[in-house]
């Protein structure tokens, strides 16, 4: 017979690093995640908006479910120097997507535990109507923080998230804990709100990911609003700017020692930092190539050369320009666009620096 000890040493031995339990039943923190939509924070992400009322309750996702297992992996990783991921000659990748695609890594084995469970189970791993950090949370896995992110207080918030859903109840998995109030391990600090670049929380625990540089980097398909690529430094897909400043994260956050997490780290510098020259000079096909399976994938050539062009933009240097000035010229229009962006705002930094000179 199943039991939540036996259920979270399968976990442990499959390579996860947290397991937790939850009665199924209404989501928590529901009612925000519908103010949210409401608002229109979600920007063009419409899958989200599509049939909401799935994400109110698992049950609604597998009729008859019991039980909420919601499953942590730490992908931390501590080999790439800030110094390299700060130079603006570099572009700069969001620590998650430094290695092989995590959907494909963490699915099949969450799917192998489904069937190992011997019971009508449903997996996701953030691809499907369950809200994982909600029901983290309700497990016992951590509290949300003021950046909207899941954190363990002996973890950090670097962790990959599933769920399964399984029909079956666990009372031995079950306490009676109230949950943790609002940001309760939060306390006063705020370093997470005020740190980020686009400030794209207007309220602790509210995130407005059309101003967010994930979003703008990966999720936003179209251009990129002007007003808001000086801010995006050198980021070219995600960012970690929240998270990298949150004392749970600076204090706590370490690599894991599962064989799971040997397919994300360690990277090389070039897969968290790549060079912008490099990826200005990108080619579809290259691209395909080289990022085929892994997260930057989803940004598609064009998206990652939109924001390859924001980054050289932002770097200034007039190394850039022959790739710059190549890319204005492609059949690509959202390329252009960003390129010649690009080179005015070289072109116009280089000119108030020789207007500097002359004056001094």
């Amino acid at each position: 017979m199943l039991s939540a000890a036996l259920i979270r040493e399968k976990a442990l031995e499959l390579g996860f690093d947290l397991v937790g339990f939850a009665p199924a039943g209404p989501t928590p923190g529901a009612d925000q995640f519908l103010a949210w939509l409401e608002a229109g924070y979600h920007g063009q992400m419409a899958y989200l908006a599509n049939a909401p009322e799935r994400r109110l309750d698992p049950r609604a996702v597998l009729p008859g479910a019991r039980t909420v297992v919601v499953v942590g992996l730490s992908y931390e990783t501590l080999a790439v120097p800030y110094e390299v991921l700060r130079d603006p000659s570099r572009g700069r990748i969001a620590r998650y997507a430094w290695g092989a695609d995590y959907h494909e890594v963490i699915t099949p084995v969450l799917r192998a535990f489904g069937e190992w469970l011997s019971l009508e189970s449903r997996a996701y791993v953030d691809t499907g109507p369950v809200l994982e950090r909600n029901w983290a949370q309700r497990c016992g896995l951590g509290f949300i923080g003021k950046n909207t992110c899941l954190i363990h207080r002996k973890r950090g918030s670097y962790l990959f998230l599933g769920a399964v859903l399984i029909a079956e109840e666990l009372p031995d998995a079950f306490d009676d804990q109230p949950q943790p109030a609002l940001f309760s391990g939060c306390g006063r600090c705020a370093r997470c709100l005020g740190a980020c670049p686009t400030r794209a929380f207007p309220a602790p625990g509210v995130l407005d990911a059309r101003r967010c540089i994930a979003y703008l980097t990966i999720e936003l398909k179209g251009s990129i609003p002007e007003p808001l690529r000086p801010l995006l430094g050198n980021w070219v897909f995600g960012c970690d700017v929240c998270q990298d400043v949150c004392p749970y994260v600076r204090r706590f956050s370490r690599p894991s020692d599962s064989p799971l997490a040997r397919a994300f780290y360690p990277p090389s510098i070039d897969r968290a930092a790549p060079k912008l020259v490099d990826l200005l000079q990108l080619d579809r096909v290259t691209f395909n190539q080289r990022y085929k399976r892994t997260p930057l994938a989803r940004a598609k050539w064009r998206g990652l050369l939109r924001n390859a062009c924001v980054a050289a933009g932002n770097w200034g240097s007039p190394e850039a320009l022959p790739y710059l000035q190549r890319l204005a010229a492609c059949d690509e229009p959202l390329v252009r666009e960003h390129a010649a962006w690009a080179i005015a705002r070289i072109i116009a930094g280089e000119s108030a620096r020789s207007s500097a000179t002359m004056q001094a």
